[in-house]
């Protein structure tokens, strides 16, 4: 499977306070005027970055979902002694039929 092509032209644009306005409204962010110089010459900095990454020579390096191996970490399911039924209930506020009563929540 290959990706498509990628266009490189967008990292030649700098980002105005305009774009990031844009790009706030998306994602529906509320930035006060005076942050958006700040974030146009960060997201213009990170653009930069992208365009020196897509220099950089990846023909012979392996697609990878993970940068380390990822093993299972859960532990194995062990049965164990529990409480009965009427040593949960020991501490219900309220018991009915063997349940523990609650307040209504939902009419």
């Amino acid at each position: 499977m290959s990706l498509p092509a990628f266009d490189a032209s967008i990292l030649a644009m700098s980002i105005s306070k305009e774009d990031v306005k844009y790009i706030a409204a998306l994602a529906r962010i509320d930035l006060p005027e005076d942050k958006l110089e700040g974030f146009a010459k960060g997201l213009g900095d990170i653009m930069q970055y992208v365009e020196q990454l897509q220099k950089l020579d990846v023909a012979n390096v392996k697609p990878t979902s993970h940068a380390v191996p990822v093993g299972n970490v859960l532990r194995p399911d062990v049965i164990k002694q529990s409480l009965t039924n009427q040593e949960a209930l020991t501490i219900a506020v309220e018991a009915k039929d063997g349940s523990f009563k609650v307040p209504l929540v939902i009419e």
